[in-house]
């Protein structure tokens, strides 16, 4: 399957649809090609009747991209649309396309459903379903639709200087206090954040009944939060309530975002304004001895966690990182 190659100007070949639909039926389990720009089949994963589990998606980096590079195209064995979930992973994994190939009763291909992000809009519409046609007769020139839409998001969000002065961020709390208490520890939040250098963009309130134990927010809300971040150019997100090492991890990995709390950003402001050596040292100690347990990643992932705000010792300025 590695060795079938797409037309760069169509979303998926009939030769490959066909093939994956015959394999679906055949074993009872989705199929799922992930397909970069030059219409290379890049990785094959067989998941099982219900879903396909993405694999680490860390190879194909945004870096000031607002997509990434690569589409999923996947079969479902009841001929059925896109699911929410196809549209949470579209919409977390920054997807060029996600696409499904239904699966008729002789396992030959069906309709195929697609959707894509869309730029900021009026209505706050954060995907495009594509109405469901079949595979021959799809008329999307994808490569030539895939640039446009790139261009669009970069039109739509601000500018993003890197000798920028204030960073954009939005403010995260995730609590079971009321919205009034949520309300004004965000107040106090955004004022340190403007403390610390940031310009906040908007603020995120979730009140779950219980706290997702890896990303504390739920999937939906983490969404939301993703789609408002690519389309306006945010940098950080910043928590309010402290988060484990583990969550601060998961969370920067799945939105390739810098990922901060409130500990961390109350320390950056220390370091900002620590005069003596004495108070320098002290606030570099706290920053380590916090920071220490999150530096578990590798290479960009680790930047996320430590690079910036958050991560800042005592005496470096923003021209400084």
């Amino acid at each position: 399957m590695y060795r079938r190659r797409v037309p760069e100007d169509a979303v998926v070949s009939w030769e490959l649809a066909r093939f994956c639909t015959g394999l679906s039926h055949e074993i009872g389990r989705q199929i799922a090609v992930l397909i970069n720009r030059r219409g290379v089949v890049e990785d094959v994963i067989v998941g099982d009747g219900r879903e396909v589990l993405l694999p680490d998606l860390s190879g194909y980096r945004l870096g000031q991209r607002s997509l990434r590079g690569i589409r999923m195209v996947h079969t479902h064995l009841r001929n059925e649309p896109l699911s929410q979930d196809d549209l949470t992973d579209l919409a977390l994994l920054r997807l060029d396309l996600m696409a499904a190939i239904g699966v008729l009763h002789d396992g030959m291909p069906g309709q195929l459903y697609a959707a894509n992000i869309l730029p900021p809009n009026p209505g706050g519409k954060a995907c495009e379903v594509w109405k469901p046609v079949l595979i021959q007769d799809c008329q999307v020139d994808i490569g030539k639709f895939l640039s446009s839409l790139e261009e669009e998001i970069a039109r739509a969000r601000p500018a993003h200087h890197v000798t920028k002065e204030k960073e954009q961020s939005i403010l995260v709390s995730v609590s079971k206090q009321s919205h009034a208490d949520q309300q004004d520890s965000l107040a106090e939040l955004s004022e340190l954040a403007a403390s610390a250098g940031l310009s906040v963009l908007e603020t995120v309130i979730q009140r779950p009944q219980a706290l997702h134990p890896k990303y504390l927010l739920g999937s939906g809300k983490l969404k939301e939060v993703v789609i408002k971040a690519l389309q306006h150019g945010v940098d950080y997100l910043v928590f309010d309530q402290d988060l484990s090492p583990a969550q601060a991890a998961a969370i920067a990995d799945l939105t390739e975002l810098k990922v901060i709390d409130r500990t961390q950003l109350i320390l950056d402001i220390f370091s900002r304004r620590a005069q003596s050596r004495a108070g320098k040292i002290q606030v570099e100690l706290a920053q380590l001895r916090y920071r220490l347990p999150r530096l578990t990643g590798r290479g960009n992932a680790l930047s996320r966690l430590a690079g910036g705000i958050g991560g800042r010792g005592p005496g470096e300025t923003a021209r400084c990182r």
